[in-house]
């Protein structure tokens, strides 16, 4: 199912041509004919906002601005200065926080947010701004946390010693709040909770990493092959629930240099060759961004992914919530596994890995963790009676 067999809105069809890997001219050309009466620009703005496009709808009207409706063009970029200012903020944080790690001596990496747009775009304004997150390795997570917090950070949810120790087994970051702000910066061991059963070597990601600069300060963030694959298990974790997503992954694939054949390798050991295709597939389809022949050489394809990709482009249009804690979104999830092994060993983690849920459900002491696995049983077969 090609994206313009599609039914869309007119702010769909819109949106995605404005976010389109096309050349610019033609873009404007597209979206000249798409500038009816019928658009509710209102509507479009809040889809641009929700899927997290809106610096990248901007940039592709500036062209237009005698085609758009004057008071409409002025609401719009209204927003582009608000996402600017607010990224000016976020990256004046961001280098506070990484010169004062690097002066307790540990070595972080940003990635997404203000360190990805550099990567990917070559302009941190055009990705909206919201957190700042760091990949650490899990050994720094006692140090990271003290030195964050002589700068005024706190875990959102705190954890007991006992508590923390499991958490950095089983969970893969920690949110820290702000007098002034919530959510404000996560910090991540792992790109996925394990009983994704998705296991990046991040030693391996720390030493493959490449350097850029934001607003005159550098900073290494994972290289471009790295982020494709975290990138595709990100958004598959959402089920590609925003389009900056897809326009991150376009991005990628215009890249000239990518190193298919180690991609294709490295996807099939974390057993991700499907999350990969189906990302690919959907970029493509929306975003017509070109499949390098190089990827198509050395990625297996499957039936599965187009299936897949053809229901999901549905779902990523239609702008409906998944529940992400329904036996659908599981069943999802082991679907996207190419291999019956990784199907079950999420299975397995799924079922067995105890979290915050439960230890706010049962009370136990350190040495009695080990119980926390049957609390975990325990509460998924309720909510198996209860569906």
């Amino acid at each position: 199912m090609a994206a313009a067999d599609l039914t869309l809105s007119p702010e769909w069809s819109f949106l995605l041509s404005a976010c389109s890997a096309i050349p610019k001219e033609q873009r404007l050309v597209d979206l000249r004919s798409l500038i009816t009466p019928s658009i509710q620009w209102k509507s479009l703005f809040a889809l641009a906002d929700r899927n997290g496009v809106q610096p990248l709808l901007y940039r592709a009207l500036l062209g237009s601005d005698d085609a758009v409706p004057a008071g409409e063009m002025r609401s719009l970029k209204q927003g582009y200065y608000a996402n600017l200012h607010k990224t000016l903020l976020l990256s004046r944080e961001l280098m506070r926080i990484l010169d004062h790690l690097a002066t307790h001596g540990v070595e972080v990496m940003p990635y997404k947010g203000l360190a990805l747009a550099e990567a990917l775009y070559g302009d941190i304004t055009l990705r909206q701004a919201g957190d700042i997150d760091l990949l650490i390795r899990v050994q720094d997570m006692p140090q990271v946390r003290s030195a964050v917090g002589e700068l005024g950070y706190v875990p959102h949810s705190p954890l007991s010693a006992d508590q923390e120790r499991s958490y950095l087994k089983s969970g893969y970051e920690c949110v820290f709040d702000t007098a002034e702000a919530h959510n404000l910066l996560e910090v991540q061991w792992a790109i996925q909770p394990r009983f994704y059963a998705v296991d990046f070597d991040l030693d391996g990601m720390f030493q493959r990493a490449m350097t850029v600069t934001v607003a005159e300060h550098a900073m290494k963030t994972p290289a471009y092959a790295d982020l494709l694959l975290i990138l595709s298990v990100h958004a598959a974790k959402h089920v590609w629930s925003r389009l900056v997503w897809l326009c991150d992954i376009a991005q990628l694939l215009a890249l000239p240099n990518l190193d298919w054949k180690w991609i294709a390798v490295e996807a099939r050991r974390l057993g991700i060759v499907r999350i990969l295709w189906v990302t690919v597939l959907a970029a493509n389809r929306l975003l017509q961004v070109r499949i390098p022949p190089d990827a198509q050489a050395s990625l297996p394809q499957d039936s599965a992914s187009l299936t897949l990709v053809d229901e999901l482009i549905g779902h990523i249009t239609s702008e409906r919530d998944y529940d992400v804690e329904s036996i659908a979104y599981f069943r999802l999830m082991m679907r996207l596994r190419e291999r019956p092994t990784d199907r079950l060993r999420f299975s397995q983690r799924l079922i067995f890995t105890p979290g915050p849920g439960e230890w706010q459900a049962v009370r136990l002491p350190g040495p009695l963790f080990p119980l926390y696995r049957l609390v975990r049983l325990s509460r998924l077969a309720a909510r198996l009676v209860r569906a």
